[in-house]
């Protein structure tokens, strides 16, 4: 078993030569030295010139001596392809791997577990010695919502849902309705895959109609690959779909909400606003709202969660809606058990 000596050394001539450019004026030690640092590498000026010097003697490396410093540089036509990884593309992959895992096609997931496993092994085995390995057990990512755990996706239904939207095919499947306890037979044109939270959507218009709908990946019970062609809506942009304000929910209208705010929530508001036209007009006890927002589930669902904090004034319909569901809650909650 090598040390961990043995390897950090390794390790820091590997990024080395990784970092070394293939022209000249090449990398001088001071700046190389500079570069493993920032790496989370722990050396000197000296080792890194003591290595330079010794891994000359086993790759095709140039020192352009005319001038000092001295710089380094692969010899013309002959740097080659390390597969190794860097310690910050090995976090970049550690912090990555599980955001993207449902959104990458299988085939291309499988290219990519090696590269995984070895940023994983990477940051262990430089744990102990560098301080940069050790940022991703300081960081982390969490929803701002309640942490539910995630629906199960059959993997092959996934691995089909990808490739027809790579090879832009046409889907033949079942779905289970969200709502009613009912299985349709559609068939789907493709348009995107979105995670939003713990849930993975499809973006699909069924056939023959234009309007686009979501798919929760979750729901569907069978999936077959057609052989025609997708069918993909004039001007449709994925960016521009999400943009809208489609994956909240809702017919992602825009409507002015004008609401009265306690002071917490008005102070919380100017930290995270609502809409960049967002206004707050201070009164003796809280604060005037208006933005430009989304009429959708989304919206009511915030605005639920602000109950006793926030009065919505208008638009008057959205006001009701909040009322009725206020209502219906309470006659649940004072139901006898």
């Amino acid at each position: 078993m090598p040390t961990h000596s043995t390897r950090r050394t390794i390790s820091r001539q590997w990024e080395m030569l990784k970092l070394l450019p293939n022209r000249a004026p090449g990398l001088t030690a001071a700046e190389l030295h500079q570069q493993l640092e920032e790496a989370g590498h722990r050396t000197t000026k000296r080792t890194v010139e003591r290595d330079l010097n010794e891994l000359s003697s086993l790759f095709p490396l140039h020192c352009n001596d005319k001038g000092t410093p001295y710089g380094w540089y692969w010899q013309p036509g002959r740097s080659i392809d390390l597969p190794g990884i860097t310690v910050g593309e090995a976090l970049t992959l550690r912090l990555v791997e599980d955001s993207i895992r449902p959104l990458v096609p299988g085939l291309m997931l499988k290219s990519l577990e090696p590269r995984f496993n070895q940023a994983r092994q990477k940051l262990k085995v430089l744990s102990e010695e560098s301080a940069s390995a050790r940022w991703i057990d300081k960081v982390a990512s969490v929803q701002p919502t309640l942490n539910l755990i995630a629906p199960d996706i059959k993997a092959e239904h996934l691995d089909l849902l990808q490739r027809a939207l790579l090879e832009d095919f046409q889907l033949l499947c079942l779905y289970q309705s969200a709502n009613k306890n009912r299985v349709h037979e559609l068939t789907l044109n493709p348009l995107g895959l979105v995670q939003r939270g713990q849930i993975t959507y499809l973006v699909a218009c069924a056939d023959t109609f234009d309007d686009v709908r979501l798919y929760a990946a979750h729901r569907f019970e069978a999936v077959t690959i057609q052989g025609q062609p997708s069918r993909r809506p004039v001007d449709f942009d994925l960016r521009n779909y999400i943009q809208s304000g489609a994956m909240q929910f809702g017919i992602s209208q825009a409507i002015e909400l004008r609401a009265w705010v306690d002071p917490a929530l008005a102070k919380r508001l100017r930290e995270t606003p609502l809409s960049e036209d967002m206004t707050l007009v201070v009164e003796p006890d809280g604060a005037r709202l208006t933005a430009t927002v989304n009429d959708s589930w989304e919206l009511k669902w915030w605005l639920l969660s602000q109950a006793g904090a926030i009065r919505v004034d208008e638009p008057t319909s959205l006001r009701q809606a909040l009322i009725d569901c206020q209502r219906q809650s309470l006659s649940l909650h004072d139901t006898a058990i």
